[in-house]
């Protein structure tokens, strides 16, 4: 007989995961050191090839329409493909629609691409793929190129094809007519607005004539324009939202930190890009970093994306040397130069059908080389991925719903960076990270727009001026020498300067985020990487691509975020992080909290490594990219993998169908008082037709089930059987009126009754014993426990009826003694009166406000100093 092992299994379950039209899998067994990283490739799910693109291009930019039709762009293909797939553009797959029903039954798996013809053009599942724009299509009546930037006055600016986000605001109710917004991926960044309408035979078709490139306008110009427009969000008051994937925000590189250079006296070595920002003539500078260091010389991170600063500047007006002639070479921009803190923002197309659409850019949610943002639907919390080597992922939670401020530069909150830690050292497919938010800083868009104003003058010539001791116009070449060095050892110093970060950090450990001087209150939201990684957070994610959950998601729900590859300092020996190298990606998942909190991400899919078989690498996600969550819960995940040994070169779009879950909420609940938690099924793709189903209390001394009621439309039930000790239920059900519907979501089967015993925390957990679909196939969901909280109890407050204490802001204590709902000076007076009881002493973690672990005095001191 066999050995089967969770490792063998994992792998020869991959054929199953990925659904039909497998190529070529070898069962595990055969190659029982297949994988470098144990239980890779892995499938929580199922996983379907739905179309591949032309050879050399990415799929980036996908969009479904609310009618069920998919479009997305082609990147950056090659020009030896057939036209007319050998430009970039936009296309729509016709005569094909999602059926939002959760089950990737819709459509069947596209077999890989073979022959030369397969590969040189677009293939889908379902319908055909058909071009709308390319770049460099005449619009606006002939006066603009689809893609395209211009000068002030009137020259294109050449940038490439490489199109990405797509999303779609609707002119009509029926969400038939309305306006398409494309970034392009280049510096100067461009957003194509292009109109599109659905005709009555059901495709959809576009107005170039009256498309425009809305980054010509003046008020884009005003804002310094935008940078590597990437992928983005359409926000829930349907504005698009464009991501500045400013790569050369780092001043630093890979995990060193300001500090590292301020105690080293010198960056040279670390020291990043963007401090070279406005030097003269950025393509020169690695050559002649050689010639001052020599073998001490290095690549600076990010540098590569400033060689298009100038190009940036012309867009913005600048008198732009000619760099081809050697008597400019080094000469210097002297007005109209790009501000460094301008550009790795978010940037809102505020009244996007309007004539001129509003452009505004979210300073609060801070600078990196933003992937995309991921708008929650209370419109105020914001996850945000940072991609490229050694960066991080952060959230924003605004002080009111954005959509509610008068202006949105009154857009106030906390910007917050992720620490991640690994749970337990197991592989990766079976290792869980546990997220903590570290609060970066406090702010408003308008007060962050002011600090980046002080920096809208510095130009290519206060480089020299600023650090070289030779006047550069009468010495141009060793005053540039003598800036570089003292740039490279000491940082530039016409922006914020190491000295500063540090500060910051030390008043930030001293004293907290809100109590630094105002003057360097700026130092998280400008030079946001750097005073991430002072205050220790995980600055080591590798290519944080996609984060995406869907439209209406609610606490209970799944946020997606996408890894790319899984490598670099996730991997090595320093920081946090130290994971086994997954070459092609993982994709995370995590489940919404409350308040829209995330606390763990959980690996769903985890990719091939190099050394796999080409038949594995032939059905697996690789490195994926963007990613998008329709409304019945599936993911599209795209692909940005250049080659990574497949028998086919084309870049292909996978649909995820997740696993169901079977969730129970959480309950805080005071002593002698009940609540009740519903039992939810995350999806029913084929219907259910019945189940038996077991909650159990793990501590009955905290609490006990005392009974339940089933969901609306099951109609043949048995009475909920509650053990005698109340710590178990047990549910069997059939749904024989067929009133649960094939793709219907978020399923109530049942609500729990639990009473609250005596103070603590014990978990709820689930088993499914037997669970079935409409076509009487078994349903095997993932349950996930609830939390059950048992508060402390009355103390003879204030509260209605002497309402039991409350922990109004869930970290644990129980600051609402009185029980009125809120923290007030009578919880202080309530405490006084009964700390010597038995009800605060023998509830000690309830009340122990200065977490020193006991009840004593000072704990009444702590809870006044929190009003």
């Amino acid at each position: 007989m066999p050995k089967f092992t969770r490792r063998n299994l994992m792998a020869s379950s991959m054929a199953a995961a990925v659904g039909a039209g497998v190529v070529g899998v070898a069962g595990a067994a055969d190659r029982p050191d297949e994988h470098d990283t144990l239980t890779a490739p892995y499938v929580n799910g199922k996983l379907k090839r739905f179309s591949t693109t032309a050879r050399g291009a990415e799929v980036t930019g996908p969009f479904v329409f609310e009618t069920g039709e998919l479009l997305y762009s082609l990147q950056h293909p090659s020009e030896d493909n057939p036209a007319p797939f050998d430009r970039g553009g936009v296309g729509v797959i016709d005569d094909f629609r999602f059926t939002f029903d959760g089950d990737n039954d819709d459509f069947e798996e596209l077999a890989p691409p073979r022959t030369n013809g397969e590969q040189g053009q677009v293939q889908s599942a379902g319908g055909q793929y058909r071009l709308l724009a390319q770049y460099g299509d005449e619009i606006n009546g002939g006066t603009e190129n689809w893609g395209i930037p211009k000068t002030p006055d009137g020259e294109n600016i050449p940038t490439g094809d490489n199109m990405d986000m797509n999303f779609f605001v609707s002119t009509n109710e029926d969400g038939t007519e309305g306006y398409l917004f494309t970034n392009n991926e280049n510096t100067p960044g461009s957003i194509s607005r292009t109109p599109i309408s659905r005709t009555e035979e059901g495709s959809w078709e576009v107005d170039l004539e009256n498309a425009d490139e809305i980054e010509n306008h003046d008020s884009f110009r005003e804002l310094g324009g935008t940078k590597i427009n990437c992928y983005g969000d359409l926000s829930p008051w349907e504005t698009p939202l464009s991501a500045e994937e400013e790569y050369d925000h780092p001043r630093v590189g890979g995990l060193a930190t300001v500090s590292d250079i301020v105690e080293e006296g010198s960056g040279v070595g670390i020291r990043g890009g963007c401090e070279f920002w406005n030097r003269p003539n950025l393509d020169t500078l690695t050559d002649d970093l050689d010639e001052i260091f020599g073998a001490e010389s290095w690549y600076p991170m990010g540098l590569s994306s400033t060689w298009s600063m100038e190009r940036l500047a012309k867009y913005l007006g600048a008198d732009v040397p000619d760099r081809s002639d050697d008597d400019e070479t080094y000469t210097p921009i002297d007005g109209d130069f790009p501000n460094r803190y301008r550009y790795g923002h978010i940037v809102e197309i505020a009244d996007p059908t309007a004539e001129e659409p509003t452009p505004v850019k979210h300073h609060v949610f801070g600078r990196a080389a933003w992937e995309c943002p991921e708008v929650l639907p209370d419109e105020r919390t914001v996850y945000l991925a940072s991609d490229g080597g050694a960066k991080g992922i952060y959230k924003f939670v605004a002080d009111e719903p954005i959509p509610e401020y008068e202006s949105r530069m009154d857009v106030s909150g906390t910007l917050f960076a992720i620490k991640a830690t690994e749970v337990g050292d197991g592989p990766v497919a079976e290792t869980d990270l546990e997220v903590e938010w570290l609060e970066l800083g406090s702010a408003s868009n308008a007060e962050v727009e002011s600090w980046i104003t002080d920096y809208d003058d510095v130009t290519q010539v206060d480089y020299l001026e600023t650090h070289a001791e030779t006047d550069w116009e009468d010495d141009l070449e060793t005053a540039l020498v003598e800036a570089d060095e003292e740039v490279a050892i000491n940082g530039n110093q016409d922006y914020i300067t190491d000295e500063e970060v540090v500060k910051w950090a030390r008043q930030y450990e001293e004293d907290g985020p809100d109590e630094v001087d105002e003057n360097l209150r700026r130092v998280p939201f400008l030079e946001t990487r750097a005073a991430a990684k002072e205050i220790g957070a995980s600055i080591e994610f590798n290519k944080a691509e996609g984060i995406d959950s869907h439209d209406d998601a609610q606490p209970g729900d799944f946020i997606y975020f996408g890894i790319s590859s899984l490598g670099g300092y996730m991997t090595d020996e320093e920081g946090e992080l130290r994971f086994d190298e997954v070459d092609s990606g993982v994709v995370y998942r995590a489940e919404l909290e409350s308040g829209y909190d995330v606390s763990t991400l959980e690996p769903v899919i985890v990719g091939p490594n190099a050394s796999d078989s080409q038949s594995l690498k032939d059905v697996s996600l690789i490195n994926v990219d963007n990613v998008m969550v329709m409304d019945d819960g599936r993911v599209l995940l795209c692909e940005d993998k250049g080659g990574f040994g497949r028998s086919y070169s084309n870049d292909t779009m996978w649909v995820y169908e997740p696993p169901a879950t079977l969730h129970v909420d959480s309950l805080g609940v005071s002593q002698e008082a009940t609540g009740e938690v519903d039992l939810t099924l995350s999806s029913v793709p084929d219907g259910l037709a019945g189940g038996r189903i077991t909650a159990s209390v793990e501590h009955t001394d905290v609490a006990e089930i005392t009974g339940a009621n089933y969901g609306d439309g099951i109609e043949l039930t048995s009475d909920p059987t509650v053990s005698d000790d109340g710590s178990t239920i047990e549910f069997r059900f059939a749904d024989i009126g067929n009133e649960i519907e094939s793709g219907e979501r978020n399923v109530t089967l049942a609500s729990i009754e639990l009473e609250g015993v005596g103070a603590g925390t014990t978990d709820l957990t689930l088993a499914v014993h037997a669970m079935d679909d409409d076509s009487g196939m078994a349903i095997d969901p993932q349950p996930r426990p609830g939390v059950i909280v048992t508060g402390p109890p009355s103390l003879g407050g204030g509260g209605p009826g002497g309402s039991p204490p409350t922990d109004p802001d869930g970290d644990g204590t129980f600051e609402d003694v009185n029980g009125n709902g809120r923290l007030d000076y009578d919880d202080v007076v309530v405490l006084f009166e009964n700390i010597e009881g038995d009800s605060v002493r023998l509830n000690d973690d309830a009340f122990d406000f200065n977490e020193n672990g006991r009840i004593d005095y000072e704990d009444i001191v702590s809870l006044a100093d929190e009003l």
